[in-house]
């Protein structure tokens, strides 16, 4: 498989799949918008309809990039197989890295009789 760049083309397929998702969702977003203005549909049924067709599609999407993904995985020798699932784990690593973790100061609450008191003070302040 010399000459095939593989992370070229896992995004030319995962840029198929959006594509595919986005073209899909347009195009039910404007049967359902001519439904509503003819009055078959309410814009409630509208909405409804138009997210359970892009779940829909977004499923099959996800099916088509998993397919694609497959039918290259079966092309590859066993080596080349094993190399690309080194690159991934390299990827993987790389963007796990990168990620950040946020701590995050909890104070706890004072529900002590002061506490109580002091609210019952400015309650009656107002």
């Amino acid at each position: 498989m010399a000459g095939f760049d593989l992370g070229e083309g896992v995004r030319k397929f995962f840029l198929v799949g959006v594509g595919a998702v986005a073209k899909g969702a347009e195009k039910s977003q404007q049967i359902i918008d001519e439904l509503v203005k003819k009055g078959e549909l309410t814009v409630e049924q509208g909405k409804t309809l138009n997210e359970e067709l892009t779940r829909k599609a977004t499923k099959a999407a996800a099916s088509t990039q998993d397919n694609i993904l497959r039918a290259r995985l079966e092309s590859m020798t066993a080596e080349e197989r094993s190399a690309y699932a080194q690159k991934v784990a390299d990827f993987a690593a790389e963007i796990d890295s990168r990620a950040t973790t946020v701590e995050v100061e909890v104070e706890e609450a004072d529900d002590t009789d002061e506490a109580q008191e002091a609210a019952t003070d400015s309650d009656d302040a107002e």
